[in-house]
């Protein structure tokens, strides 16, 4: 019932794609582009899913910086769980350089906590103590009408697992962002994982990502994993933004 399930709904994903392929970087998928929000902004995001639920909230307190704080609360994933099953990320993000189309450029960020894609091997315990840092490169491509994040970076996890080691991952994650039809609608595909000592089993992520006007972003998602039974499954995600009052 469930293999039905996720067929058809990776069915019904495919063709929303197909009739409604703008910018995409939805809030639920774990690559990231290199853009930092306008200074002051605050952005709000809200993800619900079959394998877990989060709550992010990001300030640009600086001109090229945002600076997140994000929980996560797992469904239907025992083994991942703690006592409370939930997690918890922080993390900084620095936007380098940009083109002078804007539409292109480099970041780099870094904080603690994993992103749920990378919990597959890490569990919640190991995500409390996992300390991570990537780069998010944004690519045009075809006159702008394709979008290509590529997002490597590396994770150190202390006290990882029953014996308590140090371990090392190299993170890697990419995104390909199709501007097909019109810059409210976009198409999305992304791979990520990890290799390493703390290694994470690859996933994927389909969706549409609808954006109605500057101050509200909505996207629907399909995720598995490739060889796992701990995919996201279905998501829905809300992003909201508020005219730029927060700033130092």
């Amino acid at each position: 019932m469930k293999i039905a399930l996720s067929k058809l709904s990776a069915a019904t994903l495919f063709w929303l794609m197909v009739l409604t392929c703008g910018p995409a970087c939805g809030q639920q998928y774990n690559s990231d582009n290199y853009l930092s929000k306008p200074h002051g902004v605050a952005t709000i995001i809200l993800t619900f899913g079959e394998r877990n639920d989060m709550y992010m909230t990001t300030l640009s307190l600086f001109p090229r910086w945002e600076f997140t704080a994000a929980a996560y609360l797992y469904h239907g994933t025992d083994s991942r769980l703690t006592e409370n099953g939930f997690s918890t990320s922080y993390y900084v993000k620095w936007m380098l350089y940009e083109n002078e189309a804007k539409t292109g450029g480099v970041a780099v960020k870094g904080g603690t906590g994993m992103d749920p894609g990378y919990l597959s091997s890490y569990g919640l315990e190991d995500a409390f103590q996992t300390y991570w840092m990537n780069a998010p490169l944004t690519v045009p491509l075809f006159e702008n009408k394709v979008s290509w994040d590529i997002m490597p970076g590396a994770s150190v996890t202390r006290s990882y697992g029953s014996d308590d080691d140090l371990a090392g991952a190299f993170t890697y994650s990419t995104r390909l962002a199709w501007y097909c039809i019109s810059p409210e609608a976009a198409l999305v595909g992304e791979v990520f994982g990890a290799v390493g000592k703390a290694e994470a089993i690859p996933e994927y992520k389909i969706g549409v990502r609808w954006e109605p006007n500057q101050y509200a972003v909505f996207a629907l998602t399909y995720g598995e994993e490739f060889d796992g039974p701990n995919g996201a499954g279905l998501e829905f995600g809300i992003m909201l933004f508020t005219p730029p009052f927060a700033k130092f």
